[in-house]
């Protein structure tokens, strides 16, 4: 077979999706010189390959199908077609739908046909005049009512006279079903079932357990039946079966299927497993009840998805020996793994079954097995034929053969030079030392390939015009053949050679991120806050600024991660389920470019604001963006099942995430101050939530002059403020900020308070410095601000110290009885409002600020006077008596009823402000 070169000619073109078509969808069956052709979309073309025509259209717009008789279109996407011959009817099987039985005869009458001059001379359908051959039928639509079996899932089927043997996918375990067919002239519609086993276990899909996903490799189904079995065996060709010798079957399948002489269900599922189960046993198991899985034998395992079963003839016959049976199973796995099971001699003189793997190209995308020995497969970068025979001496039962199973020990693939098949089928019209196949590539091209099996050099024959113009045409097939694989294999490389540069260009930037410690990063990302109005209503915005400052660009693949997380959500277990992330892709960031992104953080749809919001900013590479195109072995067409298994190779995370910033947002953010506004710039009002509609119609019937008296008014007006104190040394912020309230010293780039102001003043800008309302309170140089919280209630800031003369208006703070030297001039900040909520969420952001300041000078290896040891410990328990008082009174509460627990809320109340307020000094 060295040097075997196939004749091919172009009969047709269908229409296929951008990018090619899908292997493992497509089928292709024959009756005579009609071709029944499934592109893997929901139209099924019967091709008649005597008129010829050749009509290629491989765009979606020039027609339903080039020199198709008939195109008719089911309700769903067809995943498998079954054709039997002496009933004349075709089952389909449509994508979550169910099965379908289509009369060809009932067919062939509505569709009108042309007998007339529209045949051509017999030359393959490749002659000029085809080519003005009748236009393509419309399309005819199947009729809802043909579906005979409906069931959502349903993978395969096949029909074996009078049996109709499905396999569905449930849950966790694949499920077969027999149901009874009706006779010739009756119902299609199946009886009943009379049989039902469940075989290995399947891979659960992601989602929910009930409802499979569809899966990517699709089962094989198949009928094998004993040599002399009353089966007949046109019945086994047309819907994709064969017969064994019976030496091989009762090997394989038991004494019990040899002796009732029934077909066998052969099974290769997407596990790997190949299963076989005994028709005649399965349909009596109801009459015998046992166990289940004990119809059901595991053959072999293949450890890849099995995508083809099929029998060959590999031993020469005797002369005297006419009828010729299969004497060698054979199943291909997805990545070329080959499994062939034959019957040979031991050492004893024994028949025992012999199992041989072999390794072929892959991945494989179809296969078929002609009349002799030769199998063929297909490849994403071409068509191999492989020959099986035992090139001994004719087959003696009494003379045991010298090689293992009478096999090669090693299988040598013969190109044939055609690339991207994605389905095939032997001709039934084979000439005599030959082969003739049916194949259909990936753009949509029907082709035969014909094949001289026992020439293998070329004979020298006599020069003529029709051998001149053969050639011609040969070499022209050959051209576009070879020009198809050039630019398959060639975008290919370009995928890859951009693949390699997008990770060289990934991995410098990811090497400039990783390295730098201190100082500016080359790839920044800083966030800021803002009020805006939103579909009427305000709406606390933060504004992501990414910035890149490095030598590199980030382009395809990369992406910014925002991920917004409440204080509500930061208690709970899974912090990653709970937060709410904004992935948005970077379209181009060139170097010394700046991108902003602005995203909603509150309130939610209940009108509340949840404070403290941390705001985490993470630049994400993808990897299955960039790298999954440049696995495929070849993009001449675009196979989900290639794309997912060459994309096992990349790590679970599937990128790289750089973390950039992580930002909180507080209170002391969100505070608004509507009164320090001119007139002229009035800042928004403040964050209101949704009113009651009897509150606005009471309030608006009492007129302009008066108020509502609702729990919110009372509370702010007779009711005490809920207030927290926090003292810190004077000479701990002189340190910390050194002269810069004169002005000298700037943070983040701008002076942080005006100058020459008190410290007063000073600490109060540098506490809000990150509001958007700082340059007003620069303008005012405020030791004091009243501002509005975001869910419309007042929160008093106020900041004190030590009066030496300059304003004695002011309380004097100083903390005595502490340090040796003397008392302590102290600054004490106060937080007042009447929402404790809201006091208590001011306060915990003024602490965090005082935390980041005392961390800073104890890094500076500044070090606190001398104290008195004895007052911090007084301090110390004082504190612990207060908490456990806490503890007291709220499992008080909780045995108490409603009349008795008003006195102890109160002083559960007066104990939280005490600890509110500390006597504790920061130093």
């Amino acid at each position: 077979m060295v040097g075997l070169t196939p004749r091919v000619d172009y009969l047709a073109g269908f229409c296929c999706p951008l990018g090619g078509l899908a292997a493992g969808k497509p089928r292709m069956l024959c009756l005579g010189a009609e071709i029944f052709l499934s592109t893997g979309s929901e139209l099924v073309y019967v091709y008649d390959q005597e008129r010829g025509l050749l009509t290629v259209s491989t765009g979606p717009g020039q027609g339903e199908g080039g020199g198709a008789q008939a195109v008719y279109k089911f309700p769903g996407q067809v995943w498998h077609l079954e054709l039997l011959a002496l009933r004349r009817a075709l089952y389909v099987l449509c994508a979550r739908r169910g099965i379908y039985c289509l009369s060809l005869d009932q067919a062939s009458r509505s569709v009108s046909q042309d007998d007339g001059d529209d045949k051509d001379n017999g030359d393959d359908g490749d002659s000029e005049d085809s080519q003005d051959s009748e236009p393509p039928s419309s399309v005819i639509p199947v009729d809802p009512d043909a579906c005979v079996l409906p069931d959502a899932t349903l993978c395969t089927f096949t029909v074996l006279d009078d049996v109709l043997i499905t396999l569905a996918q449930g849950p966790t375990q694949w499920k077969m079903q027999l149901f009874e067919c009706p006779c010739p002239g009756e119902d299609p519609r199946p009886r009943g079932q009379i049989g039902e086993v469940e075989l290995s276990t399947c891979i659960p899909p992601a989602g929910s357990p009930r409802e499979p996903t569809a899966p990517h490799f699709l089962p094989v189904l198949c009928c094998v039946s004993p040599q002399g079995s009353r089966v007949l065996h046109s019945h086994l060709r047309g819907s994709g079966g064969f017969t064994l010798e019976e030496t091989l079957f009762g090997l394989l399948f038991g004494a019990d299927a040899s002796l009732l002489e029934s077909p066998v269900i052969l099974c290769g599922l997407p596990n790997g497993h190949l299963c076989c189960v005994v028709l005649k046993t399965l349909v009596t198991s109801r009459l015998a009840p046992g166990d289940p899985k004990a119809l059901v034998k595991i053959l072999h395992h293949l450890e890849e998805p099995v995508v083809f079963i099929g029998a060959l003839r590999t031993e020469l016959l005797a002369e005297d020996v006419e009828e010729s049976h299969s004497d060698c199973l054979v199943a291909l796995g997805h990545h070329g793994r080959t499994l062939v099971m034959k019957a040979s001699w031991d050492e004893a003189g024994n028949l025992v079954p012999v199992l041989r793997e072999y390794c072929l190209p892959g991945p494989v995308l179809c296969a078929a097995c002609g009349r002799g020995s030769c199998m063929y497969h297909s490849t994403p970068s071409d068509l191999c034929v492989v020959d099986l025979a035992w090139r001994g001496t004719p087959w003696d039962p009494t003379q045991p053969d010298g090689s293992p199973g009478g096999l090669p020990s090693l299988l040598c693939p013969t190109t044939l030079n055609v690339c991207s098949v994605v389905t095939l089928s032997v001709s039934p019209r084979a000439p005599e030392g030959g082969a003739e196949l049916l194949a259909l590539s990936a753009k949509g091209r029907l082709m035969t390939c014909r094949l001289d099996l026992n020439c293998e050099t070329p004979c020298p024959t006599r020069v003529t015009a029709a051998n001149t113009g053969q050639k011609i045409k040969e070499f022209l097939s050959g051209i576009f053949t070879v020009s198809e694989r050039v630019s398959s294999l060639k975008k290919a490389v370009d995928q890859r050679n951009k693949a390699l540069t997008c990770l060289n260009e990934a991995m410098n930037v990811s090497c400039a991120l990783l390295s730098t410690e201190e100082g500016p990063r080359p790839i920044s990302c800083t966030t800021t806050t803002s009020w805006s109005r939103l579909q009427l209503q305000d709406m606390l915005t933060a504004t992501c600024l990414l910035e890149n400052s490095s030598d590199f660009s980030l382009d395809q693949g990369w992406a910014l991660c925002v991920q917004v997380l409440t204080s509500s959500r930061a208690s709970e277990l899974d912090l990653a389920s709970s937060a709410v992330t904004y992935t948005i892709p970077v379209d181009r960031l060139g170097p010394g470019s700046r991108w902003e992104v602005t995203l909603p953080l509150g309130p939610g749809e209940d009108g509340v604001l949840d404070l403290p919001v941390t705001v985490s900013c993470t630049l994400f590479y993808s990897l299955r963006e960039v790298v999954g195109g440049a696995l495929i072995p070849s993009d001449s067409f675009n196979d989900p099942s290639l794309d997912e298994h060459s994309l096992d190779v990349l790590p679970e995370q599937e990128g790289i995430c750089l973390p950039l910033s992580k930002h909180t947002v507080d209170m002391l953010q969100c505070l608004r101050f509507p009164s320090l506004a001119t007139p002229h710039m009035q800042a928004p009002g403040p964050l209101s939530p949704a009113s009651d509609p009897v509150d606005t119609f009471l309030g608006a019937c009492l007129g302009p002059g008066s108020e509502l008296a609702g729990p919110a008014s009372l509370q702010a007006k007779y009711l005490p403020p809920s207030v927290a104190a926090i003292k810190m040394s004077v000479e701990l912020l002189r340190a910390t900020l050194g002269d810069s309230y004169s002005g000298s010293t700037q943070a983040h780039g701008r002076h942080i308070f005006s100058p020459g102001v008190s410290l007063c003043c000073a600490t109060l800008q540098w506490l809000l410095a990150e509001n958007a309302a700082v340059d007003i309170l620069r303008a005012r140089a405020l030791s004091s601000v009243q501002g509005v919280a975001p869910d419309g209630t007042d929160v008093h800031l106020i900041v004190r110290e030590a009066s030496r003369g300059e304003a004695p208006c002011l309380l004097q703070v100083v903390v005595t009885d502490l340090c040796l030297a003397g008392p302590i001039q102290a600054m004490e900040i106060q937080v007042e409002s009447s929402s404790l909520a809201n006091m208590c969420r001011a306060h915990h952001a003024v602490i965090g600020r005082m935390q980041r300041m005392v961390m800073e000078q104890a890094a500076q290896g500044s070090s606190p006077p001398d104290l008195r040891v004895q007052c911090l410990r007084q301090i110390q328990a004082n504190h612990e008596m207060l908490l456990r008082e806490v503890h007291t009174l709220r499992d008080r509460l909780c045995m108490e009823d409603e009349a008795c627990s008003r006195a102890t809320a109160e002083r559960l109340l007066q104990v939280y402000r005490q600890l509110r307020s500390p006597s504790l000094l920061l130093l």
